[in-house]
């Protein structure tokens, strides 16, 4: 595609709020545009940028053989109040309630979907060790966004998660990532 025909909306100006440089060149770049306090849309090449990381990250995953999956974003409020972290995580998760009156969040992080996932499909220590990730969305009511799209109310983040016999197979997995 021509240059002239490809959607780049750069900046000559620095916006006042862009307090670091690499929030002030992807703004000026036309890589983002900022909506609001802690929320971006990902411009064209921004976006292209983003999944060209999301591709390097996943070949090295691969690589060090993980498995990819995909987690509900949508998570069930039981769930963090079973593992004690619902009221530790304070007013930075987003709760929302459904039509019946049902508490969930937005995830802002998975360990406790995927050891319910895990613990839900594991029969036998035979099945360790396992190691899996995902990359996805997570959404964070952050106080005061900043940093651009490193402190973010919404962001694109890798986890990986390793599942094994003994502290020693812990050690293992986590170096060959």
């Amino acid at each position: 595609m021509r240059l002239s025909r490809y959607f780049l909306p750069v900046l000559k100006e620095t916006p006042s709020e862009a307090q670091i440089v690499s929030h002030r060149l992807m703004l000026r770049a036309g890589l983002i545009r900022q909506e609001a306090a802690g929320i971006y849309a990902w411009l064209p090449l921004g976006l292209r940028v983003l999944k060209k990381i999301e591709q390097i990250v996943r070949e090295e995953q691969n690589r060090a053989g993980a498995i990819e999956l995909l987690m509900p974003t949508l998570q069930l409020a039981d769930l963090w109040r079973e593992s004690g972290r619902y009221d530790d995580y304070g007013q930075e998760m987003l709760r929302i309630k459904d039509r019946h009156e049902r508490e969930l969040l937005y995830g802002p992080t998975n360990e406790e979907m995927i050891t319910e996932i895990f613990r839900a499909s594991v029969r036998s220590y035979k099945d360790l060790p396992k190691n899996l990730y995902h990359i996805q969305w997570k959404f964070r009511d952050e106080q005061r966004p900043r940093f651009g799209v490193m402190r973010g109310r919404e962001f694109l983040m890798k986890d990986a998660y390793s599942f094994d016999v003994d502290e020693a197979g812990a050690r293992h997995s986590y170096n060959q990532m």
